[in-house]
């Protein structure tokens, strides 16, 4: 095969993050096509990471019915990405899907059978998998230097997402455990195949019951104590109520050491400035005083990463690792409701698929 051929569905915040790993995979990948119902937003991507001779389309639909492609990559609202998925598996297209893969568990498995029954693969995109400090932390603890593995604390927090979507659970699915918990769930069920027993969850329950955001339907905190078959246990948190920008924090407990994972906060650089930054860190209201400002933010986050092995799969027509399938996704899914039914229901919940 020559260079997959890209359609490019959203030229928004999570476009960008994958324009960014395109840019960087042009000997693999081209941009075929971009659509966007705010045709503005196309030029202004494009223009940013150098693409050319690409078609614009405000309508993703004809877009998808239209453009020779390899493969639809998916960057819209949650609650669009099964109808798009549905229509390019229908066209013969492979599919890249932003998280969460659906807004619930039943159109997740909408899209894992519509993939099925194409012959087509369905791509997950979880960046975690490919942040450069985690394949560190991972060669670490397979090399045994922090002994036997018996525990991790994962969390993405931040002080609320900057899509008007994400208010109402029709539109996303949940609260901040399903925009942002989604991360450390399917990366800890990547790490241990999907194999996990138990699970207990809380969260701050959503509206007026929220700890500030509420003006939300969904919970704007929510924690989970997950076990897994080999033993590990695992508590995963998300939040809208963290200040000073994204924190991704990873911790692995093992009964000879441990290891500290800061994704987000721990660049080389360190700025003092009274008038300000143009940009330091994502979601950083104030880039004023002291700050570290992030260096190859996206690189270090994964998100090149992902896109070049998501090229390199379709170019051989194969699935993604675990953790980036589309029954990694569809399971992250499954997982998260499961959380929001402890929480609910203040039970612990055992899982029926094992």
């Amino acid at each position: 095969m020559s260079k997959v051929k890209v359609l490019l569905i959203g030229a928004a915040f999570s476009a960008d993050l994958h324009a960014e790993g395109y840019a960087r995979s042009t000997d693999l990948a081209e941009i075929v096509a971009i659509c966007d119902k705010d045709v503005s937003r196309i030029k202004d991507l494009a223009d940013r990471y150098g693409f050319k001779d690409y078609a614009v389309y405000d309508d993703m639909f004809k877009a998808i019915e239209e453009v020779e492609c390899d493969v639809v990559d998916i960057c819209l609202p949650n609650f669009l990405h099964v109808e798009a998925a549905k229509r390019a598996f229908a066209k013969g297209r492979h599919v890249i899907s932003e998280k969460p893969l659906a807004t619930t568990v039943e159109d997740a498995k909408a899209m894992v059978d519509a993939a099925e029954a194409a012959g087509k693969k369905l791509y997950y995109a979880e960046d975690w998998l490919f942040a450069p400090a985690l394949g560190r932390a991972l060669a670490v603890i397979n090399e045994g230097a922090i002994g036997k593995p018996m525990f991790v604390r994962a969390r993405e927090c931040h002080n609320g997402s900057h899509s008007p979507f994400t208010k109402t659970i029709k539109f996303c699915g949940g609260g901040s455990m399903v925009h942002l918990g989604v991360h450390p769930v399917c990366f800890m069920l990547a790490l241990k195949n999907n194999r996990w027993t138990e699970l207990t969850a809380m969260t701050s329950g959503g509206g007026e019951a929220n700890l500030w955001h509420r003006d939300m339907e969904g919970e704007d905190w929510g924690a989970v104590l997950m076990k897994f078959e080999d033993g590990t246990h695992a508590l995963l948190e998300a939040n809208y109520v963290t200040c000073g920008g994204m924190e991704d924090i990873i911790d692995f407990y093992g009964d000879k050491g441990c290891i500290h994972v800061d994704l987000t906060m721990s660049s080389a650089v360190s700025v003092y400035s009274e008038p300000g930054l143009s940009y330091t860190v994502e979601k950083a209201d104030v880039t004023t005083g002291w700050s570290k400002p992030a260096v190859d933010e996206k690189f270090n986050l994964g998100y090149v990463g992902e896109i070049r092995h998501f090229m390199e799969s379709v170019r051989d027509n194969k699935d993604a690792k675990v953790g980036l399938r589309g029954i990694d996704g569809y399971e992250a899914l499954r997982v998260i409701n499961l959380i929001y039914k402890s929480a609910k229901e203040g039970v612990a919940i055992k899982n029926d698929l094992l």
